[in-house]
């Protein structure tokens, strides 16, 4: 199915709060979807190695900080899928260098974040704007038939008063049953001020993508080309039809951080769950423009990269979670599908 161009994403930015009256705003209530099963993680599919050093040997894990520190070389970036979106800038096809770094084998999870926010008392920026973007299905319906202002083009994000990290899903929710879930209403500040803390930085684009290809060249996914080899799932996107009939038994939020198979560098849900911020800021034009050796693309856009799509992908609507997949919205905006990752010099 291709995409010659870009639909509107499934996350909103700070700036589409209350940017269209709607009478009944979001979709209509979900009816049961065509079977599904609960979570799951799935066994390992085989690899594939052709790129950045010479297989696991090359790949070891800081048992300390949960840092997978990776060899870095010579890798193909980016991709020609047809699949993609143009106007994302996921291709031309080149070849990037890397140094050796060090990235966290999963998201940031609520617990590591509670840490942080412990010792510093820091206040996020969705805590001091006093509301974030929600997923309708993840809202009480009380709390959902009372909003009327939703993000144009975009009728399934509430802005919902209240709503931050410690209480996901609006007033009267909390994290304390999912303290192992990727830290969310995350917005590209709010990372980068953890990482100031954590004594680590966001990882680059292409960073990220060595990362999450796993050692595999050219895969369309973390695990090779197939979404679910042998039916098995390998990561957490939307199941059923989004965005408002989802699978039975399945609802739309996150999983813990180590959920399913590591990729083959041992990290962990590159694929789904959460938006990952990057340390770039966006352009379409990046693969034309962005450095072969260490890109980073830091001339200012107005919009950070993000990476790895979320539960709310999925291939009729939003296919960005294949590992070439390239998305960006602007660093204040905060939703309950974004969170991050942290990297470090090897």
């Amino acid at each position: 199915m291709g995409h010659p161009t870009g639909k509107s994403c499934c996350m909103p930015s700070a700036s589409r709060v209350g940017a269209e009256d709607v009478d009944n705003a979001t979709p209509a209530p979900p009816a049961a979807g065509p079977g599904g099963a609960d979570h799951v993680a799935q066994a390992k599919a085989p690899p594939r190695r052709a790129c950045g050093g010479d297989g696991d040997d090359d790949v070891r894990v800081d048992g300390d900080d949960a840092l997978a520190h990776l060899p870095g070389g010579s890798f193909m970036m980016g991709s020609e899928d047809p699949d993609g979106f143009a106007t994302d800038g996921e291709g031309p096809v080149r070849a990037v260098h890397l140094r050796p770094f060090a990235i966290s084998r999963t998201a940031v999870s609520n617990r590591e974040f509670a840490e942080f926010v412990r010792a510093t008392q820091y206040v996020t920026s969705a805590e001091r704007a006093g509301a974030s973007f929600v997923f309708y299905l993840q809202v009480a319906e009380a709390t959902r038939n009372a909003i009327r202002r939703v993000p144009s083009g975009l009728p399934w994000w509430l802005p919902v008063q209240g709503a931050c990290w410690q209480r996901p899903q609006g007033p009267g929710s909390h994290i304390y049953e999912s303290l192992d879930h990727p830290v969310v209403h995350i917005s590209w500040f709010d990372a980068q001020a953890y990482c100031t803390w954590a004594g680590r930085r966001l990882p680059s684009e292409a960073q990220w993508e060595y990362a999450a290809r796993g050692g595999l060249a050219g895969s369309k996914y973390p695990w090779g080309d197939e979404l679910e080899p042998a039916g098995q799932r390998r990561c957490n996107i939307w199941r059923g039809e989004f965005p408002g009939r989802p699978a039975r038994g399945w609802q739309p939020g996150t999983l813990p951080v180590t959920a399913f198979e590591p990729n083959g560098h041992g990290l962990y849900n590159m694929a789904g769950n959460v938006w990952e911020w990057c340390a770039d800021w966006f352009t379409p034009d990046y693969h034309s423009i962005a450095a072969a050796v260490d890109p980073v693309h830091i001339a200012q856009t107005g919009r950070r990269s993000m990476r790895g799509g979320s539960f709310l992908c999925h291939v009729s609507y939003c296919n960005r979670y294949r590992v070439a997949a390239r998305n960006s919205n602007t660093p204040d905006s905060t939703s309950s599908n974004c969170g991050f990752r942290v990297a470090a010099a090897a």
